[in-house]
């Protein structure tokens, strides 16, 4: 096995872990077992649970960043772009209280642990929707209107019973608030 197959064979196993058990339950030894391997030889890759949780935490946050990116960069008009691009980071938050029952344990800890990664997400995540109005609006005016867009989709990351509200009510506001943009540009 490849030092990478064993980073990420660690990694699943403590997303596994944190999924089921929070992170404050979780030890490395539940670590080290899921993952089939001792724990000196996961302490070989990992410095520790909240070490792993900053990494996962790492690849979830590039990896939604990455579907924004997509997103907004493909043809189309700017409100299905922008639906697409803001569902990515929506569906990463409610994928997490999907699959755990310690979804606000994760979260909660997630802004403690990763605020570095967080802030790092957000602001290339509005420099991105921000360039993405631009074609329509002056930059300050972009900006804001990129605040609003994130301020609904941090509303929506609420726990739902049906996972399709949410995704339903970010596509009716960005829509509704992409309709009073002035219409230059509408297909990138």
């Amino acid at each position: 096995m490849s030092e990478d197959e064993r980073i990420e064979a660690i990694l699943l196993a403590a997303y596994e872990c944190f999924r089921v058990h929070g992170i404050r339950r979780t030890t490395m030894d539940d670590i080290a077992r899921r993952a089939g391997m001792s724990r000196p030889a996961v302490y070989q890759y990992v410095r520790n649970k909240e070490d792993a949780f900053h990494r996962l935490a790492d690849r979830l946050l590039s990896a939604a960043l990455a579907d924004v990116r997509v997103a907004l960069a493909a043809e189309g008009p700017l409100a299905e772009r922008l639906i697409t691009a803001l569902g990515a980071k929506l569906a990463m938050i409610l994928l997490i209280y999907r699959e755990s029952p310690h979804a606000e344990e994760l979260i909660g800890e997630s802004a403690q642990l990763t605020a570095d990664l967080l802030a790092d997400f957000l602001a290339e995540l509005r420099a991105e929707l921000t360039a993405a109005v631009q074609a329509v609006l002056p930059e300050d005016e972009a900006a804001e209107f990129a605040e609003l867009l994130l301020a609904l989709t941090r509303g929506l990351e609420i726990h739902s019973a049906d996972p399709e509200v949410p995704m339903r009510r970010l596509r009716l506001g960005v829509s509704l608030l992409v309709r009073g943009l002035p219409q230059r540009d509408d297909h990138h």
